[in-house]
Formats: structure tokens, sequence, C-alpha cells
């Protein structure tokens, strides 16, 4: 019997997919549930499994753009297992035959390098002209000869010659990635957007996690980290100002009574946005146990796309890289976005004092259409003041039952 594989439906408003990896070769003989591909929607990285054991015989090309509900393989279930069959993958396989193209390479490389450089009595007299050395031209001709026309097009360089590494590359973007750019250009020309800045003192929370992050850590089995402070600090600034908990839909405005926080982790195939639903019902350990799992699957390639859908509001934290200061972009259709950054030790004053704190930038990116400068600055005050005043505004000062310890 032959068995007709089709694209599954990864999510409501996906319509097509790209066959980003074949693990198998076609005529392999695959099992029930085994992951045959790897196919890229525009929100996720998605492994499509087997659905019957058999002889798979492949009718598409990795890269090709493939409609939910095309037929992608055909399995021939009548087909028996060979004996002592290597049901190894096909990327296991590439790594495999890998030494053996790089011992190859070289050998390709001396006999490019041999050709290049010579050039047709007529080229010669142009270069010489130009002043320009046949080598540092290209050539068309036969077994990389330069001919006249390459030599009447050849430029001479304005620069100083360095001799060095001149090569470039192309790789095909992934749908993935090619819908992450869609989003962030639609974002730009489609939004109001504006950005404000803000500087949080960081020693109230230092203090904090010094003195109970060993404690925390071993009740709850997760650290005690700076995103529940922030997605805590944000619930609570987003209830005070409800504006940037909206959204525009057509010629309405949406305002959510409740906060699903989009957080931007980076997996293998780029960006992702996990959303954390209802944070405003998580204690500190509802939501640094949230942010690991979510993050684990991110990293792990496990993130779907219903995962990802959704969000009323993001916090992105570009400081994990080193950034001091940036204007994150809004990610559509919500209205704002925060940006997080490195900490560093700043000079400040204190009552009169200059001291030294560790101080983290801010930023808060929205959609002037529907936030007003004043609701984007005092979110952002609220922000900063809940951080600085954890233990008050927080963890109703009561530290050891905010923490569940």
């Amino acid at each position: 019997m032959i068995l007709e594989m089709k694209v599954p439906s990864p999510g409501e408003s996906i319509t097509e997919v790209e066959i980003a990896t074949w693990l198998v070769e076609d005529g392999d003989y695959v099992e029930k549930d085994q992951a045959i591909a790897e196919v890229d929607s525009d929100k996720a990285t998605l492994e499509l499994p087997a659905e019957a054991s058999g002889t798979i015989t492949l009718k598409a090309e990795e890269g090709d753009a493939v409609a939910v509900g095309a037929v992608v393989c055909l399995i021939d279930t009548s087909a028996e297992k060979p004996e002592g069959s290597d049901d190894a993958p096909k990327a296991e396989k590439k790594e495999e035959e890998a030494p053996k193209k790089e011992a190859a390479k070289p050998a390709a490389t001396e006999a490019k390098t041999y050709a290049t450089g010579s050039a047709s009595p007529a080229a010669k007299k142009i270069l010489a002209e130009k002043g320009m050395d046949a080598a540092s031209v290209t050539g068309t001709g036969k077994d990389g000869r330069v001919t006249k026309e390459d030599a009447v097009k050849a430029v001479p360089s304005m620069g100083t010659p360095t001799g060095g590494n001149r090569g470039s590359s192309k790789s095909k973007m992934s749908m993935l990635r090619r819908k992450v750019a869609e989003r962030l250009v639609e974002a730009k020309n489609t939004t109001a957007m504006l950005t404000t800045f803000n500087e949080v003192n960081m020693t109230p929370i230092f203090e904090l996690r010094n003195e109970y992050k060993e404690t925390f850590k071993t009740k709850h089995g997760v650290g005690l980290g700076f995103m529940s402070f922030f997605t805590l600090a944000v619930v609570r600034a987003l209830k005070m100002y409800p504006a940037v908990n909206s959204m525009i839909d057509d010629k309405e405005m949406v305002t959510y009574d409740f906060c699903d926080i989009s957080i931007a982790v980076s997996g293998p195939k780029g960006l992702m946005v996990p959303v954390i639903r209802n944070a405003e019902n998580l204690s500190f350990r509802g939501v640094e146990s949230e942010v690991k799992r979510l993050a684990l699957r991110a990293r792990d390639g496990q993130i779907t796309v219903d995962e990802m859908t959704g969000g009323t509001f993001t916090i992105t934290n570009g400081g994990v890289f080193g950034s001091m200061l940036s204007t994150p972009i809004i990610n559509p259709p919500q209205s704002g976005i925060l940006g997080m950054h490195n900490i560093v030790e700043r000079p400040i004053a204190v009552n009169g004092n200059v001291e030294i704190h560790p101080i983290m930038y801010v930023a808060l990116s929205y959609d002037h259409r529907i936030i007003d400068g004043k609701e984007s600055v005092g979110f952002l005050v609220a922000v900063k003041e809940a951080l600085e005043n954890p233990v008050e505004l927080l963890m109703d000062n009561d530290v050891k039952k905010a923490l569940e310890l």
C-alpha cells in the first residue's frame, strides 16, 4: 500500500511551510513516528514524523515552499525492513561524508589558483594601460582565462591593496527568518513608534538575590533571576496604564484585562518569542519556572506555534549579549515592548552624595497612535519604581511569603 504523507497544519493562519532539511534519503526505509524532515513555518521549525513504516519516496526538495495539505512524500507500507539497514539520519550521514569532501578541497583550490591570472594578449595590453595585474581580475574565459572584455570591464582599485581574502558567500534565508524580517519592516512602517528611556538602580534586587537566591533555588529548583522582578514590575505597570496593554484592531482599540507577557529568547533558528500566559496570576517562582521551561524548549527546537501565539506585551533582554542601550522594535500587533540592557556599575547621586551602584538602562518602545507620551513615561517610571523598591511594591513587605520560602 502506498501512503501519501501530506503537510499538516502547524497552526491557524499558516498556509505553507518550507522543507528546511530532509533527515532521510530517497528510498530509505523509515519507521513509524521517525522524524523524516524539519519544516519551517513563518513562526517555528517543526519536525515531520513518518506516519507509517516503509520505504520512502521524496516528492519535494530542500528549500521548497509547500502548501499545507500538499503531498511531500510517499511511503510504501508493504516494503519489508532490510536486514542490517542503516537508519542513521541524513544529517549524521553528511557528517560522516564531510572529511572526504574536505580532503578533496585543496586539490580543487590548487587547480583554480593555477588557472587564474592567465590573460589573452589583447587583455594584457589593456590591463597594462590601466596599471593592473591580470591576477587581480576574475577571468570568464575557458579555465579562468582573462578575456579582452574582462579587461575592459576591470576597474582599478581605489583602496589600499591588502592581499587579503575578498570572498563572500550566499545562503538562503529560512522561512522563519524571512517572516521575522517582514514583521520588523511592518512594525516600522505601520506603527508610530517612539522610544522613551530611563535608568534603574539594581542595588535592591542585587541585595535580595544575594540573600535569598540559594534558598530559593534549593526550595524551588529554579534560580531567582532578574526576569521575575521585571515581569511582575511590568504586570503592575500594565494595570496602572492599561493603554499600554492594548492593540489596534481596524478602527477600534482593544484593551486586555489579562497580561500575556512575550519574552524574547534566542533559539537555534533565531529569535523566538514564547508567551507567559496570565502572568498577573504568577508568583516569583511561577514566573521563573515558566521562563526556564520556555527557554529550554526554544533552545531544543521544541517550541510550538501555540506557545508563541498571542501576547499583549513583550520583554526583551539585550543585556545578555552586552548591549548598553537600544531601541527595541514593537512586536505587532502589540503596542509596547520593554528593553532590558546590561548592568554596569556607575556613579550616581544619592542624597547629595556620589555613590557607585549597579545601573541598568531600560527602554520602552510604544505605538504613539494609542499610547500618549504621558502614559508611556508614566509606565516606565512605574517599572523603575517597582524595581528600585521591590520589597514594598512587588512583595507586599513580606519577602519570604513572596518567594514562598
